[in-house]
């Protein structure tokens, strides 16, 4: 396969363990997951769903933080090496020009995504129920809350990581105000990061995800089209179960789906991703890439208590979403 990942970056000390012998998945996981206990801060119940990006030679990341009173933020770290994590004690402190906007109700689920000349973070935004909010830094220290994107009730944005057409692109999922037991993934476009819409229908349930699914990660600009990390979950007789898998999607038209996985890639099956807060839930936030070996690793949450770690390489995950995908 003639492959390249596009616009991508160097990360030569990516957190990274080898498929152990015995493994033939395209996902594997960290061997001392979770890399993110729940208890790292004094007051925290609960550590998941979070964004890493490599900065300066490091890596930093924004992290959903569940305290014991469970009011739910966002709050900023550090790691030399992707690995051990240095979490501040207090939430971020959002500069906003608009009271109305800037009214803390809950923050959580982040995405950090690297576009033109600053880091622009989304995640789900308290307003009259849960939408989506953008803010920006440019250095991790003062961080900027803009305009919400979408009306409630919407969920999992992702930003793109370039402009598509000259327009700002973002995923999201429509949904509810409460356990939202639908959902598909759809496409906006924006001129000025404020006003969003040409919205079109991305990608719907599945077999193993018949219930609803939402963008993960940052999408990964590849040859053979986008590369979408993504999260469904099933109903079971006890509850949704939440596992990832990936599509490709069109790089001019990236609402059209040129192939998608059957299976899932990754589900909930170790003791970590089957017990805590929310049982059974594999929910993929972040993926590191490095351009020059095409190592991926990738930041989830498990159970919707910990944060944990899985390692890919991005050429044999495009090949596995073309070998498995879905026959009309």
């Amino acid at each position: 396969m003639n492959f390249q990942i596009v616009n991508g970056v160097s990360i030569p000390d990516i957190p990274w363990e080898d498929r152990p012998a015995d493994c033939s998945d395209v996902v594997w996981r960290y061997q001392h997951n979770p890399v993110i206990p729940r208890n790292l801060l004094k007051d925290s119940n609960s550590i998941f769903n979070s964004a890493v990006v490599p900065y300066q030679g490091a890596y930093v990341g924004v992290f959903r933080i569940d305290d014991r009173r469970r009011v739910m933020n966002l709050f900023f770290g550090r790691s030399q090496d992707g690995l051990a994590w240095q979490i501040e004690p207090q939430p971020i402190e959002w500069v906003c020009d608009d009271a109305e906007i800037a009214r803390f109700q809950y923050r959580y689920d982040p995405r950090l995504t690297w576009l033109e000349d600053r880091y622009y973070v989304t995640w789900c935004n308290g307003y009259y129920g849960p939408t989506i909010g953008i803010g920006y830094t440019h250095d991790f220290t003062t961080f900027y809350q803009m305009e919400n994107a979408y009306l409630p009730f919407n969920r999992n944005g992702v930003l793109f990581p370039r402009k598509i057409h000259g327009k700002y692109a973002m995923f999201s999922r429509p949904s509810d105000n409460g356990h939202t037991p639908f959902g598909d993934i759809f496409y906006s476009e924006s001129p000025d990061m404020v006003h969003w819409g040409h919205h079109r229908h991305v990608l719907g349930t599945g077999s193993w995800c018949y219930t609803k699914v939402g963008a993960g990660p940052i999408p990964i600009e590849t040859t053979e089209g986008w590369l979408l990390i993504y999260h469904g979950a099933l109903t079971s007789c006890n509850g949704f179960v939440y596992s990832m898998s990936a599509v490709l999607l069109d790089l001019d038209k990236p609402w059209k789906v040129i192939y998608r996985a059957a299976p899932y890639m990754l589900s909930p099956q170790m003791i970590y991703e089957c017990v805590g807060d929310v049982p059974n839930v594999v929910f993929p936030c972040a993926a590191l890439v490095d351009q020059d070996t095409q190592r991926m690793a990738i930041y989830y949450g498990a159970a919707d208590t910990v944060t944990a770690l899985a390692f890919a390489r991005v050429d044999e995950m495009v090949q596995f979403v073309k070998d498995t995908a879905v026959k009309d």
